[in-house]
């Protein structure tokens, strides 16, 4: 298929390269003299409305409410606990200064929340009739990443992060999985992503957490991107902060925290699991436009047709009509280039038989369609895209699991394959760190439902469980 843009870099040539052409072409982000920061364009932040809409009304059906906390946390509320704080302080943002003054206290700013909120809970929680409190926030947040990128990594990033508070360990842990559930579902179903979902590895989960879960996708070229975590706290922030309520029993007790949050990082896993040389590939679900009309003549029998098409759209399935003064070559070029998952190319050849072209972004295939069909093909269409997009997804990270038993096995399979490696693994931290010192294969998940094959692949003691490996960014 002949590329309509050429300004973007193969992606099996070269896929760093590959992404950041993408991005640039497809008008996603822009860059400022803010260095490490991104400026998200337009279109860029159209795709992330759409996720913070449907996202958050799923938080609300299940009973959370948003609000907003401050940005700045005083070094003194930061230290309270040590764990949590001690995981961020290489990415820590220091205000030291107020217009010419020095601080008394310097600030940060905020790199997470847990802090925040826990100071907030201990003022309002004071009986099992405040239990639970479920809260979540969308905002920005700050870490010094040394190298940035876009959607990726950033110094400042938008992202939403629930904070919940509860009666019951029981309670907390449920809360934790809902949420991942949540996650999952919108990831799988919307974003046509087929995440591997599981429990991180003691030294891999969050600072201050007793459990992290994680949504781990593949990308195109086998390297894993962290899509979302789910955290259960336990009680440690909550007896560090003091927080405490009276039971039905009139007896003091300390209740349980979750924390789960997701990111913009989502526009970078869609860009780099679904894109093609062509440009962006979004799946439908999560698209800001569905359709994109393309008169091929200025004519006002073309023009009638597309109003007629468009006026019968229902509401759901969003459209632009590029009426600019561009050849329809320059005009299909940009459709393709922003991923848009229908184009449909009307012009007077296609009247004289009463017909209009549709095109696939995800096949670039064109299907001739008759007029009046048009409005029912829409949708049936859009919906074959949105399931051809995750399954193709699927078998390319399917074919990128392997399965060693083995050190020097999967030393060998890494030389030229990227992808998730599936190890035997004892349990002891020393040997998930070996393997992360001599291959950068960081350990992803642990597997659950799968009891190990054999011994650990380091130490060659019992194995304890099963482990994804993986590169990530």
């Amino acid at each position: 298929m002949k590329k309509l843009v050429s300004n973007i870099t193969s992606r099996d040539v070269d896929f760093s390269k590959w992404y950041t052409d993408v991005v640039r072409e497809a008008n996603l982000v822009a860059y400022s003299n803010v260095k490490g920061s991104m400026i998200i364009c337009p279109y860029g932040y159209a795709i992330w409305e759409n996720m913070q809409k449907l996202l958050d009304k799923e938080f609300k059906k299940s009973g959370h409410e948003n609000v907003q906390m401050p940005m700045f946390i005083p070094e003194s509320l930061l230290n309270v606990e040590k764990n949590h704080v001690k995981g961020f302080a290489p990415e820590v943002a220091w205000v030291t200064y107020g217009g010419n003054e020095k601080l008394e206290e310097r600030m940060c700013v905020r790199p997470t929340s847990e802090t925040l909120f826990c100071e907030y809970y201990k003022n309002i929680i004071k009986s099992y009739r405040d239990l639970p409190k479920l809260y979540n926030q969308w905002c920005t947040i700050v870490r010094w990443e040394k190298t940035t990128r876009p959607f990726l990594r950033s110094r400042e990033i938008l992202w939403q992060e629930g904070h919940t508070m509860h009666a019951t360990s029981e309670d907390a842990r449920n809360e934790t999985l809902r949420i991942l559930k949540i996650y999952e579902d919108f990831q799988r179903n919307i974003l046509a992503l087929p995440v591997i979902v599981g429990k991180k590895t003691e030294s891999e989960k969050f600072a201050g957490a007793e459990e992290t879960y994680t949504l781990e996708a593949m990308m195109y070229d086998g390297v894993a991107l962290q899509n979302g975590t789910s955290h259960y706290f336990g009680d440690h922030f909550a007896k560090a902060f003091g927080i405490q309520f009276l039971d039905e029993s009139n007896n003091l007790q300390t209740p349980y925290q979750t924390s789960w949050g997701v990111t913009t990082r989502m526009i970078g896993a869609i860009i780099m699991t679904h894109g093609d040389d062509h440009g962006l590939v979004l799946p439908p679900n999560i698209a800001p436009i569905k359709v994109i009309f393309v008169p091929i003549n200025n004519d006002d029998k073309v023009k009638e047709t597309i109003s007629k098409i468009a006026n019968e759209l229902t509401e759901d399935i969003t459209y632009k009509v590029d009426n600019s003064d561009k050849t329809p070559g320059f005009k299909f070029a940009e459709a393709e280039v922003k991923g848009i998952p229908i184009r449909i190319e009307v012009g007077l050849r296609d009247l004289e038989t009463n017909e209009v072209t549709l095109v696939r972004r995800d096949t670039l295939e064109k299907i001739k369609v008759k007029i009046d069909e048009v409005v029912e093909k829409i949708p049936v269409l859009l919906k074959e895209i949105q399931n051809n997009l995750y399954n193709r997804a699927m078998e390319r990270r399917d074919s990128k699991i392997f399965d060693v038993n083995s050190y020097d096995e999967m030393k060998e399979l890494i030389k030229d394959k990227t992808g998730f490696v599936k190890v035997n693994w004892c349990g002891d931290a020393a040997c998930e760190e070996k393997i992360k010192d001599d291959t950068g294969y960081k350990s992803r998940c642990i597997i659950e439902g799968e009891e190990p094959t054999g011994k650990c692949i380091i130490c060659n003691k019992d194995a304890k469980c099963r482990i994804y490996v993986g590169k990530q960014y």
